[in-house]
């Protein structure tokens, strides 16, 4: 029997058990700790979580707080102190320790990405078990599969003892199918149809597309934003009363279908008899009244009123004032349904901008995005400067969404910090090219490009093309500011082999060895001047079944020819985006002229214009004109003549295959080129706030003529279709499909589906 000192046990023993015990307790010095019951954990662990060490005198308060902390760490679902004489014996029982974490009937997640997510929550292999971290992990689980549209998913977790104090957790998961959305009824309206109105949501009941978009699940969020269209739809159109009275969601016994009902009130429809702009010091009164696009006698429109608001406040935010305000105070008449809005405006203090802030770049250095600030630290705050620099940032193409935001500095009434928040995207590309054509049959390209370079803003591109006809090996580098003041250098080193046997060209061969350097200066945030300087070696080659044209030129002037070519540009481009264009315009000239072995000119136009027609269609009409002639009484070679058919000309025609030809009807090229594309750009039906999908409904025409030819619009070949352009998850996609309108039976080679696919990184 061991000998205890039964005053310290008794007191010990009613202490765990939480109870005041009658008899007194005796403190005592602690000769030694023994520690029994551990199986894992090692008794060094014990002891630096114990309080009480060899050698004090252990007391009631001491013994309280060694219970506590023992308990603290989470390893012992129970623990006893007790005496034996002066040593001091402290009794643990282990909770048990994970094992193995499995999962069964899991398909929806990556079974290794659930088992990192619960082992971040503390439940993972190796970690001790607790059974309020399990049922946390198996709620988790389940709320996981709420938001897939899971709502039928059931999760049952099995807990099996093992040896050596340890256990094995099972998630046996039963996933059901994806609850969809079977019906959406809007209740109350009666001034729009409801397919109309239908048509504003994101969630829809299951359509053609839903398999990608997934808006045919339904979420609580997706809901209240779309709720919010309608709301602003209605206010738009001058129903000011408009309200939501209440919203149910139903879901079926088999938790499978879910039905959405939405009561609504419209009110009347008003209209506007007066805006007042209210009086200010800043800015010069009648300014400020031609921002107002309310007017009277219009219906109401709260976008307008809003952008009214915005602009003004804008106005004001140019001139410093970073938190300007112009509240509407309505005026109702409810008898004639009219409004009136006075617009109080309220400048606020002028302010200093004291830092700008960049997050959410991870791969692209802060330099990159600082260097295209025009708003600068420690100046006025300037709402226009700072607009433009997002526009600046989100023109590099290395983004694929740019915000600001303006805090005030807490103690600092006239100073503001700018943050910007961009979305990094994948700028890398590896593109892959196929055509298909029943001379050329099966072409593949390949180009691995990318515009960002380790961050440095830096552009590099490799392009392989392994086609038939082109066989094209090149390195292209550009720093786009080679200067601090924005001047851009850029290399280019290429071989290019053309193999024309099979084009619509008639056979020839060229094979081109070319280096060359071009920079680019600045003007203004919207203009560009270039120029460049290039030196080529060629080699042209012609066989028994080349056009007369062709011999005539090689048996003249020879078939090898080193030359150099200094070219020049100027770009003037309002676009507002470069991701997704809907306003602005964009205008090239370019011009070129060559010496040495081939001496001629080039000329070139490119003009393109955005026009919004709405929130969601874009009409964009480019017109591209081309004029080439040859120097020094020699004709312009004929491996530099224009061309015409295919896309980024006229879709639906094979490439090369407009122009004029010879007697064995071999397309020659020309000098001059006429070519125009009308397109209405929008999105994809059903999915409407995809902005990856987007389609085109367009109309081309061009044609390219000779030398002694009359520019005649009559001969203008045309072709009506379909484009797709889609940033699928592995990459972008063109695809086209055009109907040439006037080709010519016998003459014209036609090519209707082309498309283009690409990987990007």
């Amino acid at each position: 029997m061991r000998k205890r000192n039964s005053a310290a046990l008794a007191w010990l023993l009613l202490a765990v058990a939480g109870v005041c015990g009658a008899q007194e307790f005796r403190p005592f010095t602690v000769k030694d700790i023994r520690i029994e019951g551990v199986q894992r954990t090692e008794p060094g662990t014990v002891f630096s979580y114990l309080t009480v060490k060899v050698g004090e005198t252990l007391t009631e308060e001491k013994a309280q707080q060694a219970l506590r902390a023992l308990y603290a760490t989470g390893f012992f679902k129970d623990v006893r102190l007790e005496a034996e004489g002066e040593v001091l014996v402290v009794m643990v029982e282990e909770r048990p320790a994970i094992a193995q974490v499995d999962f069964s009937g899991v398909s929806e997640f990556p079974v290794d990405a659930l088992r990192q997510a619960l082992r971040d929550t503390g439940l993972g292999e190796g970690r001790i078990f607790d059974r309020a971290t399990l049922e946390a992990a198996e709620q988790e689980l389940k709320r996981q599969y709420l938001s897939r549209g899971k709502y039928a998913a059931q999760v049952q977790t099995t807990v099996t003892p093992l040896e050596r104090n340890r256990v094995a957790v099972n998630f046996a998961v039963t996933e059901g199918e994806v609850a969809k959305i079977r019906g959406i009824n809007l209740v109350g309206a009666s001034a729009f149809s409801e397919s109309e109105l239908l048509g504003l949501f994101v969630l829809r009941t299951p359509g053609w597309l839903t398999w990608y978009t997934k808006h045919d699940q339904y979420s609580r969020q997706r809901l209240s934003a779309d709720l919010e269209t309608l709301r602003s739809f209605y206010l738009d159109r001058g129903y000011l009363d408009f309200t939501i009275d209440s919203t149910q969601v139903s879901i079926t016994p088999d938790r499978q279908d879910i039905y959405i009902t939405v009561n609504l009130s419209e009110g009347e429809k008003y209209t506007v008899s007066e805006v007042r702009v209210g009086p200010q010091s800043i800015v010069p009164q009648a300014e400020l009244e031609a921002l107002v696009q309310l007017k009277p006698g219009e219906v109401f429109s709260r976008r307008r009123l809003v952008e009214t608001q915005k602009a003004i406040a804008e106005r004001l935010g140019n001139e410093g004032y970073a938190f300007a305000n112009a509240n509407a105070v309505p005026e109702t008449d409810r008898d004639k349904r009219t409004v009136a809005f006075t617009l109080l405006v309220d400048p606020g203090r002028r302010v200093y901008v004291r830092r700008i802030n960049i997050v959410g770049n991870t791969k692209t250095r802060d330099e990159v995005i600082r260097r295209e600030m025009r708003q600068l630290e420690g100046a006025y705050y300037d709402a226009s400067r700072i607009q433009l620099s997002r526009r600046r940032i989100d023109r590099t193409s290395y983004f694929s969404e740019v915000n600001v935001q303006t805090a005030p500095v807490e103690g600092s009434p006239d100073q503001v910090d700018v943050t910007y928040s961009v979305t990094e995207r994948a700028t890398g590309s590896l593109s892959l090219g196929v055509g298909f054509s029943s001379l050329d049959k099966f072409i593949v390209t390949a180009s691995i490009t990318q515009p960002n370079v380790f961050g440095s803003g830096k552009y590099l591109s490799l392009q392989l093309n392994s086609g038939s006809v082109n066989q094209v090996y090149s390195l292209s580098y550009v720093d786009p500011y080679y200067t601090v003041d924005g001047v851009s250098r850029g290399f280019d080193l290429y071989k290019r082999t053309v193999d024309a046997t099979t084009l619509a060209t008639g056979a020839y061969a060229t094979d081109t060895l070319g280096a060359g350097m071009r920079f680019s200066y600045p003007l203004s945030e919207r203009d560009t001047i270039s120029f460049g300087i290039t030196g080529e070696d060629v080699t042209v080659e012609t066989f028994e079944n080349s056009s007369r044209v062709y011999k005539e030129f090689v048996e003249l002037f020879g078939s090898e020819y080193r030359y150099g070519a200094l070219s020049a540009g100027w770009a003037r481009d309002t676009r507002d985006s470069l991701i997704v264009t809907t306003a602005g315009t964009l205008t090239r000239l370019t011009g070129e002229i060559a010496f040495g072995g081939l001496e001629y000119y080039r000329l070139g136009i490119n003009q393109q214009f955005y026009w919004p027609l709405s929130t969601t269609f874009t009409l964009l009409w480019n017109v591209d004109l081309g004029y080439a002639k040859g120097l020094g009484n020699k004709p312009l070679p004929f491996f530099k003549n224009y061309y015409a058919g295919g896309p980024g000309t006229v879709r639906g025609f094979e490439d090369f295959s407009l122009g004029p030809r010879d007697l064995d009807n071999n397309v020659l090229g020309g000098t001059r080129r006429v070519v125009t594309n009308l397109e209405l750009l929008f999105p994809m039906p059903g999915a409407a706030q995809e902005k990856s999908l987007r389609l085109g409904a367009f109309i081309d025409a061009g044609q390219v003529y000779a030398a002694m030819q009359d520019v005649d619009l009559g001969l203008l070949r045309s072709s009506v279709g379909l484009a797709l352009s889609w940033a699928s998850p592995m990459g972008p996609l063109r695809l086209s499909y055009a109907k040439p309108v006037n080709e010519k039976e016998g003459i014209d080679r036609v090519q209707r589906l082309q498309f283009k696919f690409g990987t990007a990184f």
